[in-house]
């Protein structure tokens, strides 16, 4: 389809994307419900097909073996981050792909730096890694709740100045050399208003197999937030840079947050452009090789050979 011209694609996502050195306040700058220009079926087919496109894109870059994906994915609760990876990856090899999904540090966590549990996580080569929640919470929660800083046993160097602005530099720094090392960056911020995630709370609350999904936790976080709009703000403003820029995703309208997260990854591997590897002239001759040994085995009577079928097609047609 013409959507999926790679020109299209990176005309669709621009308008998410936080250009690097933007100050951005939120929700002023991004409007959490966007503006659909398809119908609810229209943008889940189009969705379908941009998995397809995924999918071939996936098994280039794992043939390539050169390049990684690390897709990072930020979010208030209840915006959709498990849905987003559930369906926009629905139709890649699971084998190239890895999901990590980072809760409270553990002791051994906590004995070491705070991108220490994180880096160990990183996809291979030709791998993509999803990270839903990321390192960014080392400035998003740790921030809003400050007493979480004095649990990570930092030395006192470490907790004097200004922590976060520190931190922004690290990560940047990092993210720096890891786009050096052959890491693509995509960085998703799925960005939900706060009447919509009442509405999404209290229908976790009223709709008894989606219980599970919910505890007391989410309402008091809930509390906090303006802290969280303040420091997400900050988060794209200073960590938005060339080698890893956000994107802001509307996430009030889930099929179009999914159609927006896919066109981002599919833009990225576009970027990439991994090729399926050549084969030598030497290699070639010596699949030649194989293949007359191969047929030389074929019992007599034995069916007609796929490649002879498909020439006797041809010459029909």
């Amino acid at each position: 389809m013409p959507e999926l011209r790679p020109e299209r694609i990176a005309q669709f996502i621009q308008p998410f994307r936080v250009e690097p050195g933007r100050r951005v306040r939120l929700p002023r700058d991004f409007d959490p419900a966007g503006v659909r220009t398809r119908s609810k079926d229209e943008t889940k087919e189009l969705l379908a097909e941009g998995v397809e496109l995924l999918a071939e894109y996936q098994s280039r870059l794992a043939a390539q073996d050169t390049y990684s994906l690390l897709v990072i994915i930020q979010a208030i609760d209840a915006a959709g981050k498990d849905g987003t990876i559930r369906h926009v990856m629905s139709g890649v090899n699971p084998q190239g792909v890895e999901v990590h999904a980072f809760k409270v540090p553990s002791a051994e966590e906590l004995d070491h730096d705070y991108l220490w549990r994180y880096a160990r996580r990183l996809p291979a080569r030709g791998h993509i890694g999803i990270f839903n929640r990321s390192y960014y919470e080392e400035v998003l929660v740790v921030r809003v709740h400050p007493q979480v800083l004095g649990d990570q046993q930092l030395p006192p160097s470490a907790r004097k100045g200004d922590v976060w602005e520190r931190r922004f530099r690290e990560i940047n720094d990092w993210e720096r050399y890891l786009s050096d090392q052959g890491y693509r960056i995509v960085k998703l911020f799925l960005n939900l208003s706060k009447e919509e995630q009442r509405r999404r709370f209290l229908d976790r609350i009223e709709e008894p197999d989606k219980n599970w999904k919910f505890s007391a936790g989410d309402v008091q976080e809930r509390a906090f937030w303006d802290d969280y709009q303040r420091a997400f703000s900050d988060v794209l403003s200073k960590t938005s840079t060339e080698w890893a820029p956000w994107y802001v995703i509307p996430a009030d309208d889930k099929p179009f947050a999914r159609l927006a997260a896919a066109g981002v990854i599919a833009n990225a591997l576009i970027d990439i452009d991994p090729r399926y590897p050549t084969v030598s002239d030497e290699a070639k001759a010596a699949l030649q090789v194989a293949k007359s040994e191969l047929e030389a085995e074929e019992p007599p009577g034995e069916r007609p050979k796929p490649g002879k079928n498909k020439n006797k097609n041809k010459r029909k047609s």
